[in-house]
């Protein structure tokens, strides 16, 4: 059996966002939730695989990482959690 980057999908209370998709990137989604429902014996619908991949995309991103370090210290201790942090050095 084919191993996935993602897992099984745990429960959390999410935060609404609307995202429109190009339709190829909308069936690799539907293809992905069918193979991982399969694996992991869950139904999923595909828009609920979308956090896990966006958040295992950012955890591997090496350079977000550096960037996030690098970024104001003093801004994040006010920053607004809705907004994104400011990594501009320039």
């Amino acid at each position: 059996m084919t191993k996935l980057k993602l897992g099984p999908i745990h429960d959390d209370k999410p935060v609404k966002l609307t995202v429109e998709l190009p339709a190829d990137v909308h069936r690799d989604l539907c293809d992905y939730a069918a193979v991982l429902g399969h694996q992991t014996g869950q139904d999923l619908e595909p828009a609920r695989l979308v956090a896990p991949m966006l958040d295992r995309f950012m955890a591997t991103d090496r350079g977000f990482a550096a960037a996030r370090k690098t970024g104001s210290k003093a801004n994040r201790k006010k920053a607004d959690p809705s907004k994104p942090l400011d990594t501009d050095q320039g």
